[in-house]
């Protein structure tokens, strides 16, 4: 009898097939009582196939004794469980360095979407309101000052699209590295300096609303936030105040606190620009993450070296 893979979900455009010669995969989104299947197979299941909208939590993992591994169809893992794993020696492997081109794309459609009024200008245009009226102006990207706060694989990409468009660079993470930016150890005092921010650190405890009402205050009446990393980096009420009060500027926004939920506030702001976590959407490099799914598995499977394996320190 195959072993059994517990999948979340398709496994995006490329899907399971490269699987099923192994596994018994129970697709888990079609089953209508998933938790009675999930007992009637728990003994079974050595794998799980996981995306950031699926939650791993401790009752899971220790429900399925022979549970090897853990791959999870993204580059964030703060969904799983991570203590009990670790407890477990489960193996976790994601999707890193294959998005973050896109990723980067992504925050600069937001950022000029939002600075130069992209979806404003479109509506108007839609609605006939430029036949009588005229768009209020945007602002210019060039010499102004962008803060990215993260600067890792998608930050350090960010950052090479922003020098195109002729801005000043300067970052804030927890270590300081060699790149020729103007280095911040606190995220407030880079707001305080920066004209627009854009948010590609990881989720998890560690961000936890590190950008608070003192940050955007910081950040100023004209200043943009761009948020490509996870929705609970910022403060969300606090946002949405600043926003209707006139703290900052505008915001382009791919990731909220509680996806799907978009606080309605947000949706009826002219200076608000929302897509729906879509920065790695594309079918060319959500194919490659699948087959990173894929290829990960096997590899566990094959006693062969884990391709992306999150290793936690102790």
């Amino acid at each position: 009898m195959k072993p059994v893979l517990l999948s979340f979900h398709n496994n995006g455009p490329l899907g399971l097939g490269g699987l099923e010669d192994r596994f018994n995969i129970i697709r888990l989104w079609k089953e209508q009582d998933p938790e009675s299947v999930i007992q009637q197979h728990k003994n079974d299941v050595v794998a799980i196939n996981c995306a950031l909208s699926h939650q791993i939590g401790k009752k899971l993992i220790e429900a399925l004794p022979n549970l090897e591994i853990i791959a999870t169809y993204s580059v964030g893992f703060d969904h799983i469980d991570l203590e009990t794993t670790q407890k477990r020696g489960i193996k976790l492997t994601n999707t890193p360095d294959v998005l973050c081109q896109e990723t980067a794309d992504t925050g600069m459609a937001l950022l000029l979407a939002t600075a130069r009024r992209i979806v404003e200008g479109d509506m108007f245009v839609r609605t006939g309101k430029w036949y009588n009226g005229k768009l209020p102006l945007g602002i210019t990207l060039a010499h102004k000052t962008i803060g990215i706060v993260g600067l890792g694989g998608v930050g350090s990409k960010i950052a090479k699209r922003c020098e195109a468009f002729e801005m000043e660079v300067v970052y804030y993470g927890p270590n300081k590295k060699d790149v020729p930016y103007q280095y911040y150890s606190n995220i407030t005092p880079m707001a305080q300096d920066c004209d627009m921010m854009i948010l590609t650190c990881p989720g998890g405890e560690a961000t936890a609303n590190l950008v608070d009402i003192n940050v955007l205050e910081a950040l100023g009446p004209k200043g943009i936030l761009v948020n490509i990393a996870r929705g609970s980096v910022v403060d969300q009420p606090a946002l949405v105040g600043a926003l209707q009060n006139g703290v900052i500027g505008a915001a382009g926004l791919d990731v909220f606190a509680d996806e799907p939920h978009v606080p309605e506030e947000l949706i009826s702001m002219d200076n608000v620009v929302l897509l729906p976590h879509i920065g790695s959407a594309t079918l060319e490099t959500r194919t490659k993450m699948g087959q990173l799914v894929i290829d990960n598995i096997l590899a566990h499977f094959d006693g062969k070296e884990l391709l992306t394996e999150v290793v936690r320190q102790k």
